[in-house]
């Protein structure tokens, strides 16, 4: 395929969203190595999304299993996360991918998950999502669950438990982003830090968007998931090749 060359524009957002990340870790006294930038792909071109892996951001995140699907061979030198909620009937189409799952908050997912990737001899990367603000709008286990959850799943075949997940609730109308999610940020390393001791895999902390990803690492994030910051406004619906 061809690419194009990455365009002042998007080499200086791919900037601008390092240096943030650089910036946090260095307050919260961390290597900003240590933090993973995902960039959130969903709605945008291939064309745009190449640009920015070659900008440098070689990890990229989808929501939806269709729609990474269909970008998987029209982007190269990507590793790809499903960081949307999966329904069972779309394991079939993810395990074999090399991608990680950030979004594993039950036990019959777990056991999917587990039971397609004995079929197709692969272990496949999970983490759990965890619904700190036990937000009704969000996925994601309830913090009591997540010991339990983490045992189940690590036990099951071929499955890699390596993480948490969580996307904290919306902050109120005129409230600071940063202030409102950190406590949720929080409560999701500290859960992680109970987990250590049994369960020395469970390290990553996928949290933090474009909104709040300074406070994300400052409580600890391993992975951010950037979209906006790093792509521009959302496009209007999924993107689809047949209609591209």
């Amino acid at each position: 395929m061809s690419r194009a060359a990455v365009s002042a524009e998007v080499r200086a957002a791919v900037e601008r969203v390092r240096a943030r990340v650089a910036d946090a870790a260095d307050a919260a006294g961390r290597r900003a190595e240590d933090v993973l930038l995902i960039g959130v792909s969903k709605t945008h071109p291939p064309a745009l999304i190449q640009q920015v892996v070659d900008a440098g951001v070689a990890d990229l995140g989808e929501n939806r299993v269709q729609e990474l699907v269909a970008k998987v061979d029209e982007v190269v030198d990507a590793r790809w996360h499903l960081i949307g909620r999966l329904q069972r009937n779309k394991v079939k189409d993810v395990v074999g991918r090399r991608l990680l799952v950030h979004g594993v908050d039950r036990t019959s997912l777990a056991r999917s998950l587990s039971n397609r990737a004995v079929e197709r001899e692969v272990v496949q990367r999970i983490l759990i999502q965890v619904n700190v603000g036990d937000d009704p709008d969000k996925g994601g286990c309830h913090l009591r669950d997540v010991r339990d959850l983490v045992a189940y799943a690590r036990d099951l075949p071929n499955l890699a438990v390596e993480g948490l997940m969580t996307i904290p609730p919306m902050p109120p109308a005129g409230q600071d982003a940063l202030a409102h999610a950190r406590p949720h940020f929080a409560a999701l390393r500290e859960a992680r830090d109970e987990l250590l001791p049994d369960f020395p895999e469970v390290v990553h902390l996928s949290m933090g968007m474009s909104a709040d990803l300074e406070a994300a690492v400052a409580e600890g994030a391993t992975m951010v998931r950037v979209g906006t910051a790093l792509f521009g406004p959302r496009g209007s619906g999924p993107w689809r090749k047949d209609v591209a």
